[in-house]
């Protein structure tokens, strides 16, 4: 079976009960979820072999956050242990007009202050194929930031296939200190995914005539951004996200891949958001499983963008749907009826 590697920040998940305002609750719902460790949720579902490193507490917040991967298969058993906190971060759900809102209270998190030569990247590659990683992880310190790197060299001796998300998240960092971290990177990576914002935000790179905030895209400009990181940075594959925001409630999804040679285009879903937090993540998980599968490359985005758009169907972080459903969706069944 073929095994990958994810790698990032655990965090627990403090959330208001349906479509409450912060200001208004008094519970909050507690679950865990983060970018790499959604990413190894999504592919232990699909029956992949996925290992998820971290550093987490040694208590029993941090045990709860282990036992959450654990549960759905994911190989934990590398994560390292120590340090005295687990990284929080509060969502308070948007509707209608109002959009979603994350504050986050990760500061001194055990990842985010593990030193880089904690985590054994030679035995944690044995027998691995793919390691995947975000921007979200160099951003929580220099040290993170330099394990990321040693993690890159160490997979690139062995041969391993490197994906990165951008994910940029302008609360955790500037943009120039994004690109000074992240280029530092690049050279490493073979599959870069990005949504509307971030090769702008941390490349500089801008899809011309769309507007974000308006949910106007325009494809052309798409291209022209992912030609760029191809030619400048010498990507294999560049996937690119489209999310057109019509309200907090009701996107339009779909997605573009590159190989440098060739452009192509997923169906586009209308989608009802139950929670949109570890949408992009999902459509990670679904690129990383088609690839190592030998889908072709529009097999590859349909399915990325399939298992994606499901997941905005399932509340909280972690993409709880099998295989088989986000291969009904890709083959085009998406009705919604109910399954007897």
């Amino acid at each position: 079976m073929k095994k990958v590697v994810t790698f990032g920040e655990l965090m627990l998940r403090l959330a208001p009960m349906g479509y409450l305002r912060f200001v208004q609750t008094d519970t909050f719902e507690a679950t865990y979820g983060g970018g790499e460790a959604n990413v190894a949720v999504s592919l232990a579902n699909f029956g992949m072999d996925v290992k998820f490193i971290t550093k987490l507490p040694k208590h029993e917040i941090g045990q709860a956050a282990v036992n959450t991967l654990r549960k759905y298969g994911v190989d934990t058993s590398e994560i390292v242990r120590g340090g005295n906190r687990v990284g929080i971060y509060y969502l308070e759900k948007g509707a209608s007009q109002r959009p979603s809102k994350v504050i986050y209270d990760r500061a001194d998190s055990a990842i985010a202050l593990a030193s880089s030569n904690e985590f054994d990247w030679n035995k944690i590659f044995e027998g691995v194929e793919w390691f995947h990683f975000t921007g979200i992880t160099p951003a929580l310190s220099d040290n993170a930031a330099e394990a990321c790197l040693q993690a890159c060299k160490a997979a690139k001796e062995k041969g391993i296939t490197v994906s990165f998300d951008l994910n940029y998240r302008k609360n955790l960092w500037t943009t120039q200190k994004a690109q000074e971290v992240i280029t530092k990177l690049t050279p490493y990576i073979d599959v870069c995914i990005a949504n509307e914002e971030d090769a702008e935000k941390v490349f500089g790179i801008k899809a011309e005539d769309s507007d974000i905030e308006g949910g106007k895209l325009n494809k052309e400009g798409y291209k022209q951004v992912a030609e760029k990181l191809v030619n400048n940075y010498g990507f294999k594959l560049v996937a690119t996200t489209l999310r057109e925001s019509i309200s907090a409630n009701d996107n339009k999804w779909s997605a573009m891949l590159y190989d440098g040679k060739d452009f192509y285009f997923s169906r586009k879903y209308n989608v009802h958001i139950v929670d949109r937090v570890g949408g992009g993540d999902s459509f990670g998980a679904g690129l990383i499983y088609s690839r190592l599968h030998g889908y072709s490359l529009q097999d590859t985005i349909e399915f990325a963008v399939a298992a994606s758009c499901l997941k905005h169907s399932v509340q909280g972080d972690l993409n709880l749907i099998s295989l088989d459903e986000a291969k009904a969706l890709a083959g085009g069944d998406g009705s919604g009826r109910v399954q007897r």
